[in-house]
């Protein structure tokens, strides 16, 4: 299964995760992302879904010095960000639990 498009409608939730566990700069975020088996993730698509989080309020920003090229900026979630992050949990769990559903009712081709 291609799951290009399934990894676009939970981009924003998947970061919003990984940014709650430690704040985080953009490729960081990418790296740990995939290593939580989100291996398809683009390094545009979060690059520019941390900037969109960033604008809509969810989370803060802050630029950290680096000796080993330029000054990187980490982004970290707020209230806001937490209270979407709860919200979209409790979505996801709510869609999967019917999609399981779905997929595993008796007859199903």
């Amino acid at each position: 299964m291609d799951t290009t498009q399934l990894l676009k409608g939970v981009l924003d939730v998947a970061v919003l995760a990984v940014v709650a566990q430690e704040d985080g700069y953009g490729y960081d975020v990418v790296r740990r992302l995939r290593a939580a088996g989100l291996a398809d993730v683009g390094d545009a698509s979060v690059y520019g879904t941390l900037r969109r989080l960033y604008s809509q309020g969810a989370l803060t920003s802050y630029v950290v010095p680096s000796d080993e090229g330029p000054h990187r900026k980490y982004y970290g979630i707020n209230a806001q960000g937490r209270a979407m992050l709860a919200a979209q949990r409790t979505d996801w769990r709510q869609f999967a639990g019917t999609l399981t559903r779905l997929l595993d009712e008796e007859g199903a081709a």
